[in-house]
């Protein structure tokens, strides 16, 4: 398989297509962007550890019985995924308060729910990604009912396991962010990636935040809280 032009550059990765149409690679930069791309800065590293991790999680998952797009990683920075259609769907799921949920809803941070909470928002930048529900979605004709049943099953279960996981490694899993892309076939997958990029990770111990807040909320030590997250999920691997 051959890699060849560039498709498509966005906020944190670049993609390719291949001599295979139902194939791409994806290419992780270390450009690091917040508040929809109004804050911009670099992530030493940042590349890497999100290629590596998203692909060690994506294959988890696989294992846990949620389809993904994952194929193959061929170097620290790019991986082999299958072309999908994206669903213009941010899926995330709450276990704990934070950010924007804390700040829209007037609570503290961290506090731990009895069970997780799904929202979704509308993938648009220039709309400002608002949150919409399920009826919305349809009558925009983003995703059909049955789509959205579907998608809000996978998320679960992608939280259920992730959740369980990081708990193994000292780690809170308080919320993320996913996407979901249709096969050529119309198969939905879950899509895009899982990294410190786009779920925020707490130490269960210290609370201590080990993800991209510490980039938004200038907090420093943000390489660290990625490598440290990366340490703990692949050991020496």
């Amino acid at each position: 398989m051959e890699k060849l032009q560039q498709l498509y550059e966005g906020k944190a990765k670049k993609v390719y297509a291949t001599s295979d149409e139902n194939l791409l690679i994806v290419d992780y930069k270390d450009d690091a962007t917040a508040f929809n791309g109004l804050k911009k800065g670099t992530i030493a590293g940042k590349g890497v550890i999100n290629n590596k991790m998203s692909n060690f999680l994506m294959q988890l998952l696989e294992k846990k019985g949620v389809p993904t797009h994952f194929c193959e990683e061929i170097s620290d920075r790019e991986t082999v995924v299958k072309k999908v259609s994206i669903v213009p769907l941010e899926v995330i799921i709450r276990n704990v308060s934070a950010g924007s949920f804390s700040k829209k809803y007037g609570v503290e941070e961290g506090i731990v729910f009895d069970e997780p909470t799904i929202e979704f928002s509308y993938k648009n930048d220039e709309l400002g990604d608002p949150l919409l529900n399920a009826y919305h979605a349809i009558a925009l004709k983003l995703a059909t009912r049955d789509e959205i049943e579907l998608i809000k099953k996978m998320a679960f279960t992608v939280d259920q396991v992730l959740t369980e996981y990081f708990l193994g490694l000292g780690i809170r899993l308080v919320d993320f962010k996913l996407e979901f892309g249709r096969l050529a076939d119309g198969t939905i997958v879950l899509a895009d990636e899982i990294s410190p990029d786009t779920c925020r990770l707490w130490d269960v111990k210290t609370n201590e935040k080990l993800d991209k807040d510490r980039f938004r909320r200038d907090m420093g030590g943000v390489e660290d809280a990625y490598n440290e997250v990366m340490k703990r999920l692949m050991g020496n691997k």
